[in-house]
Parts: structure tokens; sequence; C-alpha cells
């Protein structure tokens, strides 16, 4: 994964909430996609609210929109909250580089 950051809306701000190198994977087959995203400098005696605040991870049936965009029914995730909802991203690719944003809401 070469990086996750969240950028404020009503500002410049960014926040790399799993540091600056973090561990993950986004897997996405002809049916589904899988995320994971867990921060790199987690300890082996953290806490379980420690572990679970420093991952992300989601799945769910997803689809397309228009060329650059694609939307994900969430069906399992670490938060509750995502469970059932419509996750949507913008993704674009330069090179091998690819770029995803999105509300995490």
């Amino acid at each position: 994964m070469e990086g996750f950051f969240v950028q404020f809306e009503d500002s410049d701000e960014r926040d790399e909430p799993y540091g600056k190198n973090p561990l993950g994977h986004v897997v996405i087959t002809e049916e589904r996609l899988i995320a994971v995203i867990t921060g790199a400098e987690r300890a082996m005696d953290a806490t379980a609210q420690g572990l679970f605040d420093s991952m992300m991870a989601y799945s769910g049936r997803y689809r397309m929109q228009g060329d650059d965009c694609f939307v994900t029914t969430v069906d399992s995730a670490w938060q509750p909250a995502w469970l059932g909802t419509d996750q949507v991203r913008h993704f674009k690719i330069e090179g091998e580089i690819l770029s995803v944003t999105g509300l995490f809401r």
C-alpha cells in the first residue's frame, strides 16, 4: 500500500490515521470488494480497543458508476454503522498508481 490519508472537507488539513506506511489490501473480484487497512506500527501487546482503532475493514458487492466511480454496498465491516450503507469512491489511475477518494462516514 502506497499510503492512506484523510483530508478534511473544510480545510487543507490532512491526517494519516494509520501512520506513514500503513499495511493493507483492496481486493476486487468480479462481484465483491474487500478492503483491509491497518497501522504498520501496531504493538503486539496493544489492547483490543487500540487494535480496533488502528484498522479499517469492509466488504460488499460493488457496482460501477461511470468511468471513475464505484459504489460498495457494505455487508460486513469493522464499523457496524457501515453495514447496509453504500460507500461511494471515486478513482483515477496514473501510470501504476491507483488513487481512491471518497467520504468515509
